[in-house]
């Protein structure tokens, strides 16, 4: 059974914590004691169960209505598992939004039937298309409130078509909802029989992610060396990690990075078992035909298709930190399992992220803000860029003292 992770965005009480209780309750994959829990927790007594608790955990949350951390929800059904983020829709939780969409599937970007395409709809559209999101779901909720009007659905779709054509966003559908009430959540609503589609969680099961995976440029990087030194395994020595990218066979003549040197693959092991082939996403063990000196955070890559490997990086970075930011600034930088010191040398300009416009960085860059820079690493690294890989495209920076992560990173390209 496969997983597709998906983010909830929206502007503030678009219904997104209410969204994903509905699925949640629905599709009774509620425990008992969480139901009576929400019972006892909802504010008007008289009247139905306040799914939005079931999301909105912090008390701050509930106190203002809100949602200000990302909260992540599991549920299964018999077709797919799944993994929920409810991202905040408020600007000052940017770099909330952006922590939860990085491995996200899918996106379903909510707009209140009355509201129409609004700014937060178009900001979230733009962090979606900055950060590749390989599906967008609109859902149109609240449809209860405009009489379940097809006129009004039609209007915001082509509202949503045209920010969708400027921003490159190609694969979007379009569902008319009520959270509240439950209509076209979990089964199809007799209310809405204009529309003809699914309701959405048969659309969650069902949408193809197999295509969002690269099976073509092969991405592996050590997570660890395995040398048992016993007298059976004498001479073992094996590199474990996951699949990035791509497949691997054996035989296959790779490239280690970034040393540069040339090997190829002897045996190719997965769940202990000796194999032919292996692909993304599996972790794996890979013994090679050379006792070549191999550590953590080394690449291993076809000799016919390498990444980039530079200390020069551009990037798009997301500050994260209440400490600004300040060209010069010395962090390190995670990639996959590769830890490099490394110094942010040049800010080159701020984006707006509800228009993607350039704008001059004053002197430092301030919390939740997006910006384009440049990163000099003191090792090089081994990377594609995200919008070729995002799996191997993406990296944080993490401060040096405090060991907090400070920012997140899409990788563009290298100036050298």
């Amino acid at each position: 059974m496969d997983l597709l992770r998906f983010i909830t965005a929206g502007s503030v009480d678009d219904g997104k914590s209410t969204l994903i209780g509905r699925l949640l309750y629905d599709s009774k994959n509620i425990l008992i004691d969480q139901l009576e829990a929400l019972e006892r927790q909802t504010k008007n007594k008289e009247g139905s169960i306040d799914l939005a608790l079931l999301t909105d955990g912090l008390r701050a949350e509930r106190e203002q209505g809100i949602t200000i951390d990302v909260a992540y929800r599991y549920f299964s059904t018999p077709k797919r598992k799944f993994i929920i983020a409810d991202a905040p829709g408020h600007v000052q939780y940017t770099r909330n939004m952006i922590t939860g969409a990085s491995n996200a599937n899918l996106i379903i970007i909510l707009i209140d039937a009355r509201q129409g395409v609004v700014e937060q709809t178009r900001r979230h559209s733009i962090i979606a298309s900055l950060l590749k999101i390989p599906h967008v779901v609109v859902a149109i909720n609240k449809m209860d409130l405009v009489e379940y009007s097809q006129n009004v659905f039609n209007d915001i779709v082509i509202d949503y078509s045209n920010v969708a054509a400027q921003l490159g966003i190609n694969d979007v559908t379009y569902i008319p909802i009520s959270a509240l009430r439950g209509d076209n959540i979990v089964d199809k609503s007799d209310r809405i029989g204009w529309y003809e589609g699914k309701p959405l969680l048969d659309f969650l099961e069902q949408v193809e992610i197999d295509n969002d995976i690269n099976h073509i440029d092969a991405r592996f990087q050590v997570q660890f060396v395995i040398r048992p030194q016993t007298d059976d395994l004498h001479d073992y020595r094996g590199y474990a990690g996951k699949v990035i990218s791509g497949i691997y066979r054996k035989g296959d003549k790779v490239k280690i990075l970034p040393a540069g040197i040339d090997t190829s693959i002897a045996k190719l092991e997965t769940g202990g078992i000796e194999v032919d082939e292996v692909f993304a996403p599996q972790s794996v063990v890979i013994q090679l035909a050379d006792d070549i000196d191999i550590g953590r955070g080394d690449t291993i890559a076809r000799v016919d298709d390498l990444p980039v490997a530079g200390s020069e990086l551009e990037v798009v970075l997301c500050w994260m930190d209440e400490k600004p930011l300040k060209a010069g600034n010395r962090y390190f930088l995670q990639h996959n399992s590769r830890l490099v010191k490394a110094v942010v040398r040049q800010i080159e300009y701020k984006l707006d992220v509800n228009t993607l416009q350039k704008q001059a960085v004053d002197g430092s860059v301030k919390l939740n803000e997006v910006v384009k820079a440049t990163i000099k690493t003191a090792a090089p690294l081994v990377y594609d860029a995200y919008d070729i890989i995002p799996e191997n495209g993406s990296a944080i920076l993490i401060d040096e003292t405090s060991n907090s992560t400070v920012a997140a990173l899409l990788l563009q390209s290298t100036t050298e």
